[in-house]
């Protein structure tokens, strides 16, 4: 049976940067470059659920939630991403998981939601395989300490975002455009998120992946859907099912005898992360214009993205049916795997339109026949949306700007009748 719960992510949503002896992240860097975030904001405060979380607990318990999802600051726990704990960063999600408990909901984190503490970028980021190591010991030092109330782990979220849209595309931190240095990143992500597996036994560890369908449109570049289907989804899930890299691509540079080995059956679970399908229009010689980020995709020739109204506000198009498509394909391709539904979710400015989306996800869900353990809307509260700023709202909950007030929108309330129901 699926157990419901909601998502957040730590730089999003806690604020207190420098709360408790927090080191700064590439994110937060990323923030102080002129035109890198659309409105000019930054995540110094965010949502400020450092400070607040009981009052996020109270939301969650009248939600009614199974779980909750959340991620765990490497820069608060670890300031350098390497050495000694930070006790009081450290402290804080000791409270999070005994608070969460105490109301009887599931505590779900994941170690990296691509906050890297800034001095493992200034010593070469995830393209340089030290981070990965880095990543093993941070990941079993904090499981040594909450791993007592805690069974099942995420190790990383969208490991393709840090690598191609960080490294590639470059409007994500750390904001850089060259594409080899973004395989080895992501070969390295696949690799830390391995030895942290295998460093922890006795725990349910997976990775969460934002797979989606590639259509390609009876125009479409076939050249180009090939290419935005490998990064997005066969580097992924051909290293981490069968140890190897999809042949389109070739190999990373940074790539070592034994390594796929070692990311091989490295995944108790998959986690899936669906928001939109991908369409893939004509090469951009005919039309005169790209789709955006087509830079995240290597080696292919510029294309265009014809995504089909209707639309969220960050101009995604909307399919369930997608989801469907994603869990049946995803459950071929790794059979045995157990699967998650780790965000899924909207952003637009009339509520009644979330609702319609979670509403046509979730019967999409029920339709797909895969057997799915958890489902995490995205997200509980409006937040930082990374390089769009607080123009994007997902939440279920609205967040006033100035006193943080927190308000419950009408898609908290059908979610909640949603939960409530028998099953």
């Amino acid at each position: 049976m699926t157990r419901f719960g909601v998502a957040t992510s730590a730089f999003q949503v806690e604020g207190g940067h420098d709360a408790d002896g927090r080191g700064p992240s590439t994110w937060d860097e990323f923030c102080t470059r002129p035109g890198a975030i659309k409105d000019g904001s930054d995540a110094r405060v965010a949502c400020d659920s450092y400070h607040r979380f009981a009052e996020d607990l109270a939301l969650l318990v009248e939600l009614g939630v199974g779980s909750y999802r959340f991620s765990i600051a490497w820069p608060r726990v670890q300031p350098a991403g390497a050495g000694p704990l930070n006790e009081p960063g450290l402290a804080y999600y000791d409270r999070v998981v005994d608070a969460l408990l105490d109301k009887g909901i599931c505590p779900f984190p994941t170690l990296y939601h691509w906050d890297l503490p800034l001095p493992l970028e200034e010593g070469g980021g995830w393209p340089a395989r030290d981070t990965a190591m880095r990543f093993r010991d941070y990941a079993t030092a904090v499981v040594a300490r909450l791993g007592d109330r805690v069974g099942t782990w995420a190790t990383m979220n969208e490991p393709w975002c840090t690598a191609l849209l960080g490294h590639a595309a470059g409007v994500f931190a750390p904001g850089e455009r060259d594409p080899a240095r973004a395989y080895d990143a992501a070969h390295h992500l696949l690799l830390g998120h391995a030895l942290a597996a295998r460093a922890l036994p006795d725990h349910d560890v997976g990775i969460v992946l934002n797979l989606t369908t590639v259509h390609r449109e009876p125009d479409g570049d076939p050249q180009a859907a090939d290419l935005v289907d490998a990064w997005q989804n066969r580097l992924w899930l051909d290293a981490l099912v069968d140890g190897r890299y999809p042949d389109v691509l070739g190999l990373p540079r940074a790539l070592r005898d034994g390594d796929l080995d070692v990311v091989r059956g490295s995944a108790a679970w998959l986690g899936i992360n669906y928001y939109t399908p991908f369409r893939i229009g004509p090469p951009a010689a005919a039309t005169g214009a790209v789709g955006q980020d087509v830079d995240a995709f290597p080696g292919a020739q510029p294309f265009s993205f014809a995504p089909r109204p209707p639309f969220t506000t960050m101009g995604w198009e909307v399919d369930p049916r997608g989801l469907v498509d994603v869990l049946q394909a995803t459950a071929q391709r790794a059979p045995g795997v157990p699967l998650r539904v780790t965000e899924n979710g909207g952003a637009f400015e009339d509520d009644a339109d979330r609702i319609t989306y979670l509403q046509g996800h979730l019967e999409a869900l029920q339709a797909s026949g895969v057997e799915v353990l958890d489902y995490f809307a995205w997200s509980l509260l409006d937040n930082f949306e990374w390089a769009q700023g607080y123009t994007q709202r997902f939440g279920l909950v609205s967040v006033e700007p100035g006193t943080l007030r927190r308000v419950p929108k009408g898609s908290f309330r059908w979610y909640q009748a949603f939960l409530a129901r028998p099953r």
